[in-house]
């Protein structure tokens, strides 16, 4: 029998910002904060990985009332507010 390690909670919320810098703040038209919870994992390891996310999520998020989105760098604004409306 090999015996594996465990491997380290990638997804969990002992997560550092280290480890996933990269997340969006979903916001709603007056710009506060939206916070959907469950589901939802807002923070990746690269900017690709945000990017894609949201690329595929979009629709779903303005039908949770999210009506923009702003990706930071930890604490650094990359970009956003960006409309996920047309």
């Amino acid at each position: 029998m090999v015996n594996v390690p465990d491997l380290p909670p990638t997804f969990g919320a002992s997560v550092s910002p280290a480890e996933k810098p990269w997340r969006w703040r979903l916001e709603d038209a007056s710009g506060s904060t939206v916070e959907l919870g469950g589901d939802y994992d807002l923070t990746f390891h690269n900017q690709a990985d945000a990017e894609s996310w949201v690329g595929e999520i979009w629709a779903e998020l303005a039908d949770l009332g999210v009506d923009a989105v702003t990706l930071f760098e930890v604490d650094r604004r990359v970009y956003g507010p960006m409309s996920l409306h047309s």
